[in-house]
């Protein structure tokens, strides 16, 4: 009978330790411009995202893509970009356009409230949303790739609405 007690705590213990999360380590220099997204939820109010001004420009010799907003913020629970930023994705899609060997990789990601299968849908569908407005805007389907990070890859730490509005984006990331 002790074994029986013995092997169902192990057990037990086994399974809370396999749904713990476990913490990720935070990037060296996190970014503390905050934007916001669409306004979908009713609470979200109406704020929109923005952009950051990431210099990846200098990793590929480019100094433009310094110039262009590299990070687009998005309200709770949102996918769907403001027309006020169109402007900026017409700007990287002009730049691809004329650029046939550059490529862009957009990479989706999500606060931590929601569950991790949620918040990767989530951020698959925020960078689809991008992805869509530039081959819109003029970029070729082949120079445009997507991936989701959900909640797995924070760029602020905490629990507070701040923390949350860094996380809620699409980094755009110039592979070549």
């Amino acid at each position: 009978m002790n074994h029986y007690k013995l092997l169902s705590l192990s057990l037990l213990v086994l399974i809370l330790g396999a749904c713990s999360k476990t913490p990720t380590l935070p990037d060296p220099e996190p970014n503390s411009e905050i934007g916001s997204g669409m306004d979908n939820d009713s609470s979200a109010g109406t704020r929109g995202w923005e952009t950051d001004g990431l210099d990846q420009g200098e990793e590929f010799g480019d100094e433009m893509a310094g110039e262009l907003g590299m990070v687009l913020y998005f309200d709770f629970d949102q996918s769907e970009l403001r027309p006020v930023y169109a402007d900026l994705l017409a700007r990287h899609a002009n730049r691809l356009a004329n650029n046939a060997q550059l490529s862009v990789r957009l990479e989706g990601h999500a606060d931590e409230r929601g569950s991790r299968e949620y918040n990767i849908g989530l951020g698959e569908r925020r960078a689809q949303t991008v992805r869509r407005m530039m081959l819109i805007q003029g970029a070729a389907a082949n120079q445009i790739s997507t991936v989701s990070f959900g909640e797995e890859r924070p760029a602020a730490f905490g629990s507070d609405e701040d923390s949350y509005q860094q996380n809620r984006r699409v980094e755009i990331k110039y592979t070549n």
